[in-house]
């Protein structure tokens, strides 16, 4: 059965959803975060995330630059119409996470969602190029994936979800990945054009979610010199951890 094309690239691709949930390994070590741990978290989880949005800008170029440039807009207006959805809903809950913390909650988690849908996508392309380009990618987007869930998990854990399901938040967010790989595998022609438009979709609403929620909470805990500092270090950290993995 695994020699079945389909098969294979369903199950790289489940592999890499599954190590998003790796991210939230280090707190099952870390039981209370002080305040100005909570504002050093969330810089953490901005520069990850920016990090992450250059990556998928820079992907999307390859294919498109117009059409990433209009994905990276349209990703703008989907998360401020969903923020402004979220907002009007007062009694949402996630987890025994409730209120303005789950709004919050599920924003990242959509964000998050968002971008897997584009890397599901570019996984299928890959695998349209052949087993080899393939399995390089699922190894790229697996380690990608671990401290994309560890950004998860530093919006989530600090605001009292249990970091079990922290993990599992993470991983659920990664799941398109593997519904997205195979009829991207199957019909590459078709969906290649709108790969740039998903890769900047993405990225744009990443990036309004690190500035309108993520550095806004980090520095109400954290002094803003410290923020700044953890934000760029991590962008740098992430963008080394790019290169060295192509």
């Amino acid at each position: 059965m695994f020699d079945e094309p389909i098969f294979r690239v369903f199950t790289y691709a489940l592999i890499t959803a599954i190590t998003t949930g790796f991210g939230a390994i280090p707190f099952f070590f870390v039981k209370k975060m002080q305040k100005k741990w909570l504002g050093w978290s969330g810089a953490v989880a901005s520069g990850i995330m920016l990090a992450a949005s250059f990556r998928l800008i820079n992907e999307g170029i390859e294919y498109s630059l117009y059409r990433t440039l209009i994905g990276v807009i349209i990703g703008l207006v989907f998360i401020r119409l969903s923020q402004q959805w979220l907002t009007k809903h007062k009694d949402l809950s996630v987890g025994n996470l409730q209120g303005a913390n789950a709004r919050k909650a599920l924003l990242i988690i959509g964000v998050m969602t968002l971008h897997s849908f584009a890397e599901g996508v570019g996984l299928g392309v890959s695998f349209g190029g052949g087993d080899d380009f393939g399995l390089f990618m699922s190894a790229a987007i697996a380690v990608h994936n671990i401290p994309e869930g560890l950004a998860i998990s530093l919006v989530l854990i600090p605001k009292g979800m249990s970091t079990w399901k922290a993990a599992g938040w993470s991983i659920v967010s990664s799941l398109p990945q593997p519904f997205l790989a195979i009829p991207a595998f199957l019909f590459v022609s078709i969906f290649k054009p709108f790969l740039a438009i998903g890769l900047g979709l993405a990225a744009g609403a990443m990036i309004w979610m690190v500035f309108a929620d993520l550095l806004p909470d980090a520095l109400e805990n954290a002094k803003k010199k410290h923020v700044a500092s953890i934000a760029t270090i991590f962008i740098v950290l992430m963008m080394l951890f790019q290169v060295l993995l192509k």
